[in-house]
Order: C-alpha cells, then structure tokens, then sequence
C-alpha cells in the first residue's frame, strides 16, 4: 500500500483496509545520520509502511520565550526554543540521503515541515505533506504546505470541530485532499483520555479523504492502534524509537521495532489473507481482544474537543502573530515584518491580513508576540 492508495480508499467507510503504518522518526535520531539510517532499517524490519521525520529551525518555530508543554520529568528543557535548538541541525542534503535509503528499503519516506522553507525543501521528496496540530489555525502555512502539490496529512489535537472544518476548507482551497488524524496533544496520553470514539466523529467533518490516528500513548500490547483500526482510522502514525531507554524527547512515549512486529501480527490476526473486512467484523474480533472495560476506556467521549489534559499545549505550542525584527512606533506593518511563531500569547496567524497595514503603537521588540493593543490605525 502506498500513499496514493490509503487516500483513495479512505472515503470508504464501509470496508476496512488493512492501514497505512507511519513510523514517526521525528527527530529521535537526535542529528545522527547514522542513527537516523538505522532507523529506517528497523521501521522496514518492523512492518512499517513509512517512516517520518520533522524538519524545522528553532528559529522560525518557536520564540525564545517559549515554555515547554511536555512532561518535565522526561523531558526537562524548559524551553521549546532550547529543545528544538537540540534538533535542528539536519539539512535538505540529510534528508535527500534519508529519502534514497528508504527508497531502497521500501518504505515511503515522510516529513513533517514547521516553516514554508521546509516545504519547498521536502515537496520534492514525499509524496504527502504532514501537518502538526499546532499548526491547524496556521492558515499562511497551512496554505503554503497545501499548495506544494500534494495531500495532506492533518492532525487535529486540542482542535473543536469548528476549527477543523475551517483549516480543512484552507486546505481544500488549494487543491489538496486531506486525511484527518485524531490526535491528543498530551505526552503521553492517558488511556481514558485517547477519546478513539472521535475517530467516527471525524468522518463526518465534509471535503476530507478519510481518517487517522495519531497516537501518544505509551506502547504497551500495541492495543490502541488496533482499535484504531477497528474504528476506521486508515492511517496510523506512532512515534518510533531505536531505543525506548533513551532520556528525553520523545522516546519514552515511543514504539520500537519489536512493538511495530507485535502490532504487525495482531493485524494478521485481524485481517488473516483478506484485503478489506467489514466494520462490523472488525470491532466483533477487535473487542473481545481488547476486553468490554477497556474497550470502553479507549472509547471515551467521540464528541469533538478540547480536553482539559491539552490546555497547556494549546496554549503554548500554538503560534501567534510575532515581530520578525524590531519594529519601530508608528511603522505600517508588512508582511516581512511579522512570522508565526510559538506560543499563541498574541494574535492568531489566521487574523495576518489583518494587522497588515495597521501602525506600531509603541516600539515592538523582536520575538515579542503582538497583540491588538501593540497596534493602532
């Protein structure tokens, strides 16, 4: 199954296709070639359809004010700007060298970008465009990255439904099919707070080419994933790890090459020699395997969300209008002097062409999230 194939299929909620498996790299290769070349080996080793990875600048991510939204005591930078600083060191060259030795390893090599620069850079080498949550009210990005000429993968984390229909409308208006990933922005996710029931909920957002899953729960039985499955999700993206005993980002929430073998075998145990099953099917095998009470944990609330255990990361890995440089008072603000970075302490991206034109109402230092008291007409 390639990409190509899970998007043409997804709109079919009738029959459940055997799904598309993301292994997400991101950057637990911590910008070691090596390390990140070994990866790709244990994800085709594993049974993985596709391996990704993150490709982003400190820099144009984050503000240097940026708090962390992660669990400290496994991961204690502080900062976001700190900790991707850690992991941005990679360049098109890396990445051009990751995406022919998948190739030859079979596996379809994936990106996440965070900035417009990186979706020019990697366009050229995936053959879909992956969207973190944190990005859906991104609407310049979340333009730019559909109009690379490819669909998009999109997650939906800390998002009500209102908010995905809209960045979904962005993406449809410049060609782009999309697929939604339930997703909860939480490391690591709770079981009662994986809420798959949305799975189901999301099918019915309108213009979309099916749904996903993103999951940070902790690996255990690998069970989650194929609930997933029985629910619907056509793809699924769990963060992979060469070593889950590694300190910090994000290996500890991670599966491995053994847990990606487990998961592969529970699929066999679902599907057997069949290419699509019945929903009804699947969820009369899924749930007994599973069990009725966790079943029922897993499940949770399908209504569509924020959840009281994504606040801090809503608030902090979101991104606001900021000063790309100083801006002097009184100056007319255009758009070389604005970027979208985190946190979302200021005006949303979407409200850009907005500020545009309105004046400095004081000195506004660089990497200062704007707010509409900062501006006047």
């Amino acid at each position: 199954m390639n990409v190509q194939e899970i998007f043409a299929a997804g709109h079919m909620p009738d029959r459940l296709h055997r799904p598309f498996i993301i292994a997400e790299a991101g950057v637990n290769h911590e910008c070691d070639l090596r390390i990140a070349m070994k990866m790709i080996d244990a994800a085709a080793e594993g049974g993985a359809h596709a391996i990704k990875f993150q490709n982003y600048r400190a820099r144009q991510l984050a503000s240097q004010h940026s708090p962390a939204y992660w669990n400290l005591s496994c991961e204690p930078t502080t900062s976001q700007y700190a900790l991707f600083r850690k992991y941005d060191k990679f360049r098109t060259e890396d990445y051009e060298k990751l995406h022919d030795h998948a190739r030859r390893r079979g596996v379809s090599f994936l990106v996440t970008p965070f900035d417009a620069d990186a979706v020019d850079c990697m366009a050229p080498l995936v053959p879909a465009m992956k969207i973190a949550s944190a990005d859906i009210t991104n609407k310049p990005f979340l333009q730019h990255a559909a109009a690379a000429g490819r669909p998009v993968l999109l997650s939906v984390g800390a998002s009500g439904r209102c908010e995905i229909e809209r960045a979904v409308r962005w993406v449809r208006e410049k060609g782009a099919a999309v697929i939604l990933m339930h997703c909860v922005l939480n490391y690591p996710t709770a079981d009662e707070n994986a809420h798959l029931g949305r799975i189901a909920a999301l099918r019915e957002v309108p213009g979309i080419s099916g749904v996903g899953y993103s999951d940070h729960t902790l690996p255990g039985g690998m069970e989650n994933l194929l609930m997933a499955t029985a629910l619907g999700a056509v793809v699924l993206e769990k963060h992979f790890t060469w070593d889950k005993n590694r300190p910090g980002n994000d290996h500890y929430h991670a599966m491995d090459v053994s847990d990606l073998k487990k998961f592969n075998r529970l699929l066999d145990s679902l599907f057997g020699n069949r290419r699509c099953i019945s929903p009804e099917s699947a969820i009369e095998t899924v749930r007994p395997m599973i069990g009725g009470e966790r079943w029922r944990t897993l499940f949770g609330d399908a209504a569509l969300g924020l959840l009281p255990c994504e606040e801090t990361a809503r608030r902090h890995a979101r991104r606001s209008i900021t000063a790309a440089h100083p801006i002097p008072e009184g100056k007319r603000l255009a758009p070389e002097d604005l970027c979208c970075k985190r946190p979302a302490a200021g005006i949303a991206p979407y409200d850009m062409e907005k500020l545009l034109g309105l004046r400095a109402a004081a000195d506004i230092p660089e990497d200062v999230q704007i707010t509409w008291e900062m501006v006047v007409r």
